[in-house]
């Protein structure tokens, strides 16, 4: 049973998103996000990307669905909806998980990553399995219509690894910063 990460951006209210998109244009903060979810150490390997519905309807159609990685979506009503035959559907973050952990989809998987939305992410954060958060905090109020649950406690500030700078970075007058919590359970 390998475990997964989880990784956001954050604004101070909590949100993460408005009407299916994110509520700010971070250009940098994206390219992390999606250096992050690639990053495998055996070239052999991709990683595997956990998002609800709405998470990846939210993804502008030219870019979904997100290549070099599995995309895996849950939802409760895969039929009223078309997925591509390279995407996998799956009713919940446990289906999900059991079929990395069991069938072929997860044999070539190096690392599993849940990116949203906020009930995917609650769910994850109460797994045992949740090995770390990696929030990007991001240092204003946005008007966000989907918000970050509250982290649970378990979960401890440690420091910046593989790369990830420490310092806080602005980008279009928005100043945010990188942090990784870390599940001490």
């Amino acid at each position: 049973m390998s475990k997964f990460s989880c990784i956001v951006a954050v604004c101070e209210n909590r949100g993460i998103g408005i009407n299916g998109d994110l509520p700010w244009k971070l250009k940098q903060e994206l390219q992390y996000f999606s250096k992050t979810t690639k990053k495998v150490t055996d070239s052999s390997k991709r990683n595997a990307i956990i998002m609800g519905r709405k998470t990846y309807f939210g993804v502008p159609e030219s870019k979904r669905p997100l290549p070099e990685r599995l995309n895996i979506v849950l939802t409760r009503n895969a039929s009223a909806y078309s997925f591509p035959s390279d995407v996998l559907v799956c009713n919940s973050l446990q289906e999900a998980l059991h079929k990395l952990d069991s069938t072929d989809s997860g044999k070539d998987i190096e690392n599993i990553w849940v990116v949203g939305g906020n009930s995917v992410y609650m769910e994850a954060m109460d797994s045992e399995r949740c090995h770390r958060v990696y929030l990007t905090e991001i240092k204003e109020k946005f008007d966000c219509d989907a918000f970050f649950p509250e982290m649970p406690k378990s979960f401890v500030l440690i420091e910046n690894d593989g790369g990830i700078s420490n310092e806080v970075q602005e980008e279009n007058g928005i100043q945010y910063e990188y942090k990784i919590f870390e599940n001490k359970h």
